[in-house]
């Protein structure tokens, strides 16, 4: 972006955060508001700005849980393996769109997406293949099934296939994602759940995991999502406090003991490319979330105050054009949330705008948390930017922004009221679209897009990058794997146990247990998400 004269075409340099908050030219202790040792307080103590451990990293890294599924579960079992070799201590494990939303392989709609942007599940000896020769009492396992409907079977195959090799369930330690909110406003699956029967189901899964595993933890409210369909970091974080909030009040009422339901509740956040904006985010988003338990609750155990978090690096922004800069945007964006506190991190590969990472992507994605962690020396102090004017003056600016969110969507209704109204989904496209304006107006550059191109022929931007193929035949291996256990199974419990889950459905008592049974009888993923649908109802988006 040069005239050869040495001299750059460049704009100048961005005045407010991505999401608008203004940016002093050089902060000083008149930006950040009294009472800053208060809202600090110390790494590990209450309202926990600085950190839920009281040293952090110097004791207790991060989790280095890296996202992995495609095809079959064989296949996704290698890539598995690859990583936890290769360093990685917990995993992620994503699944495809028709198991996601509960809809066998064997249904006509699935045939295309079958073992594509994810592993593809059907019954629980598919995840038998899945956790094949790993350690289940030692690994971490997340199951990224966002949608309720998906993330109750899931579970119970896991445990299933958990049991047959003898372990203890109540030792199993991971996480649901279970986000009614993924299938009701950001993805908006086909034939979703209504957003009450949805968020009904995930809490049905919460309490039933805070009763019977005590390791697990059944919700992970997907902020990450919300972000990548468009918000931005306010909206964001006030989307993911507020399910947070809803869900809480939900298992407290309950029966369930604030000391034991609040920590059933994680959270999973986006690190974006505003690198300061984003540590104020999470900084924020601790301090908030224990001053809801503290004050909105009245409960005062820490283990309830505690904002537990996991962050992705941003998707959306990886560019197919110069893939290999993703490789930077990834470690910049991770480090802005080891900065911020996170307990676990996953990075996203350079290839990701092409195709599932491919294994040296996936191998260097993974390896960049290592250099973060053994050579930066980030993790040698708890919160090394605490006290740093223009990160206090973010993080109180992110905070009243995102308060005043809040304070909407509660006047809403809550969160289910603000997602059946079209709110959320609005919100969201309304943030989106003024991105996308910034984006082709030149008011916001990204590299290889609208700035950084190769105009001058040269060829250096031109670098191939073989996008990865995926093993042939997940649909035939996936029928026929359906088809083998229909065939050995009992017929008559099979529908004796859909029958209870339907009755459990309609009856409104807690279908997770009836979940487990018609697993047990091996009722596939598809035939549980049709009797849920069927007995809870599909929803159709209202027009806006």
């Amino acid at each position: 972006m040069s005239d050869h004269t040495g001299e750059p075409h460049l704009p100048p340099p961005m005045q407010t955060t991505a999401s608008g908050i203004p940016m002093p030219a050089a902060a000083g202790p008149s930006d950040v508001a009294p009472g800053l040792d208060e809202r600090l307080g110390r790494p590990g103590e209450y309202p926990f700005t600085r950190g839920i451990h009281p040293q952090m990293y110097r004791t207790r890294p991060w989790t280095f849980r890296q996202l992995a599924g495609f095809a079959t579960a064989a296949d996704t079992n290698k890539r598995y393996r690859m990583l936890l070799d290769k360093g990685a201590t917990g995993i992620n494990g994503v699944f495809d769109y028709p198991s996601l939303r509960a809809v066998g392989s064997d249904d006509a709609r699935a045939a295309s997406d079958v073992g594509r942007g994810g592993v593809a599940v059907d019954v629980a000896d598919d995840f038998d293949d899945l956790f094949t020769a790993i350690p289940l009492d030692r690994v971490s396992v997340s199951l990224v099934s966002s949608q309720p409907v998906g993330a109750a079977p899931h579970l119970a195959m896991y445990l299933a296939a958990a049991e047959r090799r003898g372990y203890d369930r109540r030792a199993l330690a991971g996480t649901s994602q279970n986000d009614f909110l993924m299938e009701t406003a950001i993805t908006i699956a086909p034939e979703a759940l209504p957003p009450a029967a949805s968020f009904r189901v995930e809490c049905d899964v919460a309490e039933y995991c805070a009763r019977e595993l005590p390791r697990w933890n059944p919700i992970s409210v997907t902020g990450y999502n919300y972000r990548e369909a468009g918000a931005d970091a306010p909206l964001e974080l006030a989307l993911t406090l507020a399910h947070g909030r809803a869900a809480a009040r939900e298992l407290i009422g309950r029966g369930l003991a604030p000391e034991v339901a609040l920590p059933k509740i994680s959270f999973f956040l986006d690190a974006h490319a505003d690198f300061f904006e984003e540590i104020a985010k999470f900084r924020a988003a601790r301090r908030m979330w224990a001053r809801f338990v503290a004050e909105d609750l009245g409960v005062t155990d820490p283990a309830a105050q505690k904002f537990r978090f996991h962050v992705q690096t941003s998707g959306v922004t990886m560019t197919a054009r110069l893939p290999h800069l993703n490789i930077a945007r990834s470690a910049i964006q991770a480090l802005s949330a080891v900065l911020g506190g996170t307990q676990s991190l996953h990075v996203d590969a350079y290839d990701e705008a092409l195709s599932i990472p491919s294994e040296h992507a996936a191998f260097i994605a993974l390896h960049t948390q290592h250099v973060l962690l053994w050579e930066t020396g980030v993790a040698g102090s708890a919160d090394p930017l605490g006290g740093s004017y223009l990160v206090e003056h973010l993080t109180d600016a992110m905070e009243e922004r995102v308060g005043a969110l809040v304070d909407r969507i509660e006047g809403l209704g809550g969160l289910v009221a603000a997602t059946e109204a079209a709110w959320v989904h609005t919100e969201l496209s309304k943030r989106a679209f003024a991105d996308q304006q910034k984006l082709e107006d030149g008011r916001r550059l990204v590299v290889g897009i609208n700035a950084g191109l190769d105009d001058d022929g040269d060829g250096l931007g031109h670098v191939e990058v073989q996008p990865f193929s995926l093993p042939p035949g997940a649909l035939e291996a996936q029928r026929r794997r359906i088809d083998a256990v229909r065939a050995r199974r009992s017929d008559t419990a099979v529908a004796s146990a859909l029958d209870t889950l339907g009755s459990a459905c309609t009856d409104g008592v807690n279908v997770m247990p009836s979940v487990l049974a018609a697993v047990a009888a091996d009722a596939t993923l598809g035939e549980i998400g049709t009797v849920l649908r069927d007995r809870l109802g599909r929803w159709h988006f209202p027009l806006w």
